[in-house]
Formats: C-alpha cells, sequence, structure tokens
C-alpha cells in the first residue's frame, strides 16, 4: 500500500506562555520545563515523541482518503520563510458582522466559535476547528491552548499524525513541500473540552489564501461521552479516561457526516445527561451547556445563528447509568424542555432521537420510554419533523471503561446513516 504520511506536523515555537488553569490530565512527573520551548527553538513532532508511523489503516478506512496529493520528507521541519504570508485574526472592518468566516481569508470555521477576544477566536467543542485552503507549498498555524488538546489534521484528503498541542501559544507546521498548486487542510479537536479551549491566532502560507467551499449539509450532534468519542482507541475495556484515546474524527457522528457529505457540530461532555449527570449530580446537564459558545464559560453564551438540517440527540446514559435514576416524569420533562428549545431554534431542522449503546436491560428501557414519551407529547402539541430511532449495535471490542470502541462506533456510523440519508432525500 502507498505510504500516506504525506505531509508534515511540526510545531516552530516563540517563548511559550503557561497558563495558570486547572487541567484533569496534569501528570505531576512533568516538570514546568516540559511545557516551553525556549524562544526561536524548532521542534518535530517526531523529534520529541519518538519515531511516528505512518496513518493507520483503520484511520485511512474510515476517511475515504483520496489519492493524488504530494508526497513530502517526513518530519523535515524548517522556520517559515520570511515571505510567508500569514493572515491574523483582524481588526474587522465594518462590512463584515460579527464571526463573518469572511473576516480570515482562506479560512472558514466549523462548529461554535467565540469571537469576543480580539486576540483570536476561541474553540473548545469535540470536532470544531477550521477548513484552510490556499495555492501554494506550504501551511502553518499560530494557535494557545489552554491546556494540551489534541487535533486531528487532514491534508488534501489524507488524516495525517495528529497534532498534540502545547500549553501557551506556538506556531505549528500543517504541510510543507507540497506540489505547487491548490490544497485544502482541515484541523478539528479530536478531545473533548475538559481538555481546555483553544484559541486561533494565524495562518500561514508561502502562497495564496483562497476561500474554502461551504458545506451544503450542517448536522448538530447533542449528546455525551459516546459521541465524545470517549476512549474509542483504547486498546481495551480496562484503561481509563485520557486525551491519547479519544479520536472525535472516528465516532460514529463525524463518520456519519462525511459519508452523505455533510458539516458535524458536535455539543458533547462526557458524564453529562438529560438532567442528571453521571453519579446522578445535576450541575450544569447538557442543556445547560447546550446554550454556550464556550461550554465551561456560562459568559459565553451561543446566538444559535448557524442553523443545521438535523439534529441529532443521543442522551439519556448517564442519567440512567447509576442508582438514583430520574423518576419518568422528571426525565421526560427536562428532555421535552430541550426538544421545545432545539425546535424554537431550528423551526425547519428534522429531530433525531436515540439512546445509546451503553445501557443495559431496565436502564435501556427506562431511558427509550422516556425518550419516547416525550416525543409522543412533542408530537401531540403540534410538533413535526421528529422520530425515535434505535442504535441496536454491539460493542464486541469495547475502548475505555467499556465505551464504544472503533468497530463499534462504524457500526453505529452505519445505522445513522441509512436514516440520515432518507431524510436528506426529504427534505
Amino acid at each position: 500500500m502507498r505510504d500516506h504520511n504525506l505531509s508534515v506536523l511540526g510545531i516552530v515555537a516563540g517563548t511559550m506562555m503557561l497558563f495558570g488553569c486547572d487541567s484533569t490530565t496534569d501528570d505531576p512527573s512533568r516538570s514546568a520545563s516540559d511545557d516551553h520551548l525556549e524562544s526561536g527553538e524548532t521542534v518535530g513532532l517526531a523529534d520529541e515523541q519518538g519515531p511516528m508511523e505512518s496513518t493507520s489503516e483503520r484511520d485511512l478506512d474510515a476517511t475515504g482518503t483520496t489519492d493524488g496529493s504530494s508526497e513530502v520528507a517526513p518530519w523535515d521541519v524548517d522556520e517559515p520563510s520570511e515571505t510567508e504570508a500569514t493572515v491574523r485574526h483582524p481588526t474587522r472592518a465594518p462590512t463584515l458582522e460579527v464571526g463573518d468566516p469572511r473576516a480570515i481569508p482562506g479560512v472558514r470555521f466549523v462548529g461554535r466559535i467565540d469571537d469576543t477576544d480580539p486576540a483570536g477566536y476561541r474553540f473548545a467543542w469535540s470536532g470544531s476547528g477550521f477548513v484552510a485552503r490556499f495555492e501554494g507549498t506550504r501551511a502553518s498555524v499560530e494557535l494557545s491552548d489552554s491546556d494540551e488538546s489534541q487535533f486531528t489534521v487532514v491534508v488534501d484528503g489524507v488524516v495525517q499524525p495528529p497534532l498534540l498541542a502545547r500549553r501557551g501559544a506556538a506556531t505549528y507546521v500543517l504541510a510543507h513541500d507540497l506540489v505547487a498548486g491548490t490544497h485544502e487542510v482541515e484541523v478539528y479537536r479530536r478531545t473533548e473540552p475538559v481538555f481546555g479551549t483553544t484559541q486561533f491566532l494565524a495562518f500561514s502560507t508561502d502562497g495564496t489564501p483562497l476561500s474554502p467551499p461551504e458545506p451544503e449539509r450542517r448536522i448538530e450532534l447533542i449528546g455525551d461521552s459516546i459521541s465524545t468519542a470517549y476512549g474509542n482507541e483504547g486498546e481495551s475495556a480496562a484503561c481509563g479516561f485520557t486525551a491519547d484515546t479519544q479520536n472525535h474524527y472516528l465516532s460514529y457522528g463525524a463518520l456519519s457526516a462525511r459519508a452523505i457529505g455533510a458539516e458535524l457540530h458536535t455539543l458533547a461532555w462526557s458524564g453529562r445527561g438529560v438532567i442528571y449527570n453521571y453519579g446522578r449530580n445535576t450541575t450544569d446537564p447538557l442543556p445547560v451547556l447546550y446554550e454556550r459558545t464556550l461550554p465551561d464559560d456560562p459568559a459565553s453564551q451561543w446566538d444559535f445563528s448557524i442553523i443545521p438540517d438535523v439534529v441529532v440527540i443521543n442522551l439519556g446514559t448517564n442519567d440512567f447509568s447509576t442508582d438514583g435514576d430520574p423518576t419518568p416524569e422528571v426525565f421526560e420533562t427536562a428532555y421535552l424542555a430541550l426538544l421545545d428549545r432545539i425546535r424554537s431554534n431550528y423551526p425547519d431542522a428534522f429531530i433525531l432521537c436515540t439512546v445509546g449503546i451503553m445501557l443495559r436491560r431496565g436502564d435501556l428501557a427506562a431511558a427509550r420510554s422516556g425518550i419516547a414519551n416525550a416525543v409522543a407529547t412533542f408530537t401531540s402539541r403540534g410538533g413535526d419533523r421528529i422520530e425515535v430511532f434505535e442504535l441496536n449495535v454491539r460493542n464486541s471490542n469495547p475502548g475505555c471503561d467499556q465505551h464504544p470502541g472503533l468497530a463499534a462506533h462504524r457500526a453505529m456510523a452505519e445505522v445513522l446513516t441509512d436514516r440520515l440519508r432518507t431524510i436528506f432525500d426529504l427534505l
């Protein structure tokens, strides 16, 4: 098979700024020097982490890779050229509205993006990021990360090794030594909001920024750990939650969206429920976070200006996963309130409701019954363009903490994709 390790991820860093924020993944064995690069130092990710292999077979099989992209020497990372064009977060012209993607030439953002900080756009939800198109041979991005988020990078349709961000600001070489011509780079968060917020500072190319195409379809996915791809790359159910085993790009939602040519906006956080989070905690369940641009910032309120064609809800697992389940009335009332909120935001969107695939027996029956009853009440009051569907999929090779592994995500994607194709045929 052809070697698809065709483009290079590297890091070109100035002095790193350490953010004093708490992290659920702090490693006490790390020293402050691990988070700091001397000014001007250039580090290839392979140099820091050991030799990197080319994109795995499972990634390529799941992404529908296209050939025809340019080969380059792996891990040959250079300093940016002095002639490289840098497009920074701009002072917006009066003719551009706040958040208008045309504000940064050559870049289109994906997902919920906060534009209130003049220093740069911020994003945190799983799968959020940007698509950049340019005519040239290389491209880089300057990001500032509050923790150590991980990203999927796709160059001309080919998945690259993951980009592992450092705390603070750094410039990451996304591609270089490409054949001169038009290229497209996609960068998406692999990890969920618990691993920090990312700020976009600048996109650079040695050529000319071009306008990326706008998506013809959009899907919004509201969920929990299953939809964030918690542990989907874990070797077994025995592993725990880490950024290294979470790959949203290979989640069922992302796979389905790519299969039908749609852009996906995932609004999910592990452990969250409709009314009860994992362990019967009722603080900020997912419907509360649903209102936010940055999920961990209550002041960051989303304006629902991006309208999806279809909204998929996969919630209820955490509500019924531990002792002390909500009563049917409590759960159905909360679920119905979420449906009403979605319909008020998107009057014409089709809504798909499901739960799974981690609940069993009585818990699964209770969750499905509560969802079905809430949908029945919704339709009895005149609501339409909504239905319940089931993800009847076996998790024979589970990922971390019994979460769906890669095979289960592919199987769920097949079920969801079939249903989405039918719905889009009707829209």
